[in-house]
C-alpha cells in the first residue's frame, strides 16, 4: 500500500512536468527613431486557454479556426502590453499574424506598430507586461529590444510586470548580467534536463564503500562533481556551436533524443546500463542537451555586439542554476541515503522519472500531446 501511495505522489508530482519548459512568449522590438515594429510570439496552446480558439471542440486547432480568431488574439494581446517613451504612451496597432513553431508547440506569430510620441527617438521605453498575468502564475515573458545595432533583453512575470529600459548602447557587464539570468531561468524550467541531471544524481551517496564517516561524504562529493563536470563540458561546447550556428540538428530530434537521455539515465538506476560509467554517460547525454540549451538562445537572440560575452554568460547562468540543484540535493540525498524513503527513492522514484520521459519520447517523435497541460 505504502509503495502504491508513493507512486501515485511521485508520479502527481512528475505528470505536470511534460513541456520541455512552462509558459513562455517571445516580444522583439525594433526601435526605428519614434516607430517600433514589434513581432510577439505566444504559444497557440496558452491563448486557447485564455480565450478559446478550438471553435468546433474537438481538441485540435486548425488554421482557420485560428484565423477566425485573430481580431480576438490581437486585442487580448495588445491590451496587455503597454510602451511608452520619454513623452508619454506608445500607441499601438497590429498588423498580420503568422504560425510558426517552437521547440515546445506551435504559437502564433502577432506583428504589430507602435508610434511613440514626440519628435525624437525616445532615450528610454518603459514596458508594462501582463500577458496571463491572472491565469499562469509561472508566465513569462522574454524580451529582445533591437536599437542602434545593440541587443538588449529582460524577463517579465507576474511578480515583475513593469521596466524601464535604456535605448543608449547597453553596459557589457549589464548585458552580461541579463544572459545570466536567463541562463539561470531556462535550466530551472527545463525539467527534462533536471530529471536527467537527478537520475545520474541519485546513486551518488550509495556507492559501494562509502561510509557513514565524512570520508564517505567526500567520496560522494567528488562522485557528483565528476558528474557534473562532464554534463557541464559537453553542454558547453554543443551550446556554443549552435549558437554560433557552427552545427545544426533539427530541434525535434534534439528534444526527442533529450527523452531519451532521461530514459536511460533513470533506468541506469534500475539496470546496470553504464557499469560505474555515470560520468562518461553524463558527457554523452551532455552533448545532446547542449543542443536543446541553445533552442532558447536562438528564441532570445545573441547581440552581435558581443557574442561571445552574451553566451559565456548565458552558460554561466546554466551553471549556476544547475550547481543549485546539486547543492540543495547532495546534502539532503547524504541525510535520507540510509532511509526506506531514499531506497524507494531511487528505485520507484527512477522508474516513474523513466515513464514521464517514455512518455515526453513518443509526444515528441510523434508530435502528438499525450497529456493534457
Amino acid at each position: 500500500m505504502k509503495r502504491c501511495l508513493f507512486i501515485l505522489f511521485l508520479c502527481a508530482w512528475l505528470a505536470p512536468a511534460h513541456a520541455h519548459k512552462p509558459s513562455d512568449s517571445y516580444l522583439s522590438l525594433a526601435v526605428h527613431g519614434r516607430q517600433l515594429d514589434g513581432q510577439w510570439d505566444i504559444a497557440l496552446r496558452d491563448l486557447d486557454f485564455a480565450i478559446g480558439l478550438d471553435g468546433n471542440g474537438d481538441g485540435a486547432l486548425t488554421w482557420d479556426e485560428i484565423r477566425a480568431r485573430h481580431a480576438a488574439i490581437a486585442a487580448y494581446a495588445l491590451q496587455r502590453l503597454q510602451l511608452a517613451g520619454d513623452e508619454g504612451a506608445c500607441t499601438l496597432e497590429a498588423a498580420e499574424q503568422l504560425i510558426d513553431r517552437h521547440t515546445d508547440g506551435a504559437y502564433n506569430v502577432l506583428r504589430f506598430a507602435a508610434t511613440c510620441p514626440g519628435n525624437a527617438a525616445p532615450a528610454s521605453l518603459t514596458i508594462g507586461y501582463t500577458l496571463f498575468a491572472d491565469l499562469d502564475p509561472q508566465h513569462k515573458g522574454l524580451l529582445k529590444i533591437n536599437s542602434d545595432g545593440a541587443t538588449q533583453t529582460a524577463i517579465f512575470d507576474p511578480d515583475n510586470p513593469r521596466q524601464t529600459i535604456s535605448l543608449a548602447a547597453p553596459e557589457r557587464l549589464a548585458q552580461f548580467g541579463a544572459y545570466v539570468q536567463h541562463g539561470i531561468w531556462h535550466i530551472w524550467i527545463g525539467y527534462d534536463h533536471i530529471l536527467f541531471l537527478l537520475s545520474l544524481l541519485l546513486p551518488a551517496v550509495l556507492l559501494p564503500g562509502l561510509r557513514d564517516q565524512q570520508p564517505g561524504l567526500q567520496a560522494a562529493f567528488h562522485d557528483v562533481l565528476k558528474v557534473v563536470t562532464a554534463f557541464t563540458l559537453a553542454h558547453s561546447i554543443t551550446l556554443s556551436l549552435a549558437s554560433l550556428s557552427l552545427v545544426s540538428l533539427p530541434s525535434r530530434w534534439v528534444e526527442s533524443a533529450i527523452a531519451a537521455s532521461v530514459i536511460l539515465a533513470a533506468l541506469n538506476n534500475l539496470l546496470p546500463l553504464f557499469r560505474g560509467k555515470r560520468p562518461v554517460a553524463a558527457f554523452a547525454f551532455g552533448l545532446i542537451h547542449g543542443f536543446g540549451f541553445a533552442s532558447v538562445l536562438r528564441d532570445l537572440g545573441l547581440p552581435q555586439s558581443s557574442l561571445l560575452a552574451s553566451l559565456f554568460g548565458f552558460n554561466v547562468g546554466v551553471e549556476l542554476g544547475q550547481l543549485a540543484i546539486v547543492a540543495a540535493f547532495l546534502p539532503l540525498a547524504w541525510l535520507l541515503r540510509k532511509t526506506w524513503l531514499y531506497r524507494r527513492a531511487l528505485t520507484v522514484g527512477s522508474l516513474a522519472i523513466a515513464l514521464v520521459a517514455a512518455v515526453w519520447l513518443v509526444e515528441r517523435v510523434a508530435d502528438i500531446k499525450l497529456i493534457s497541460a
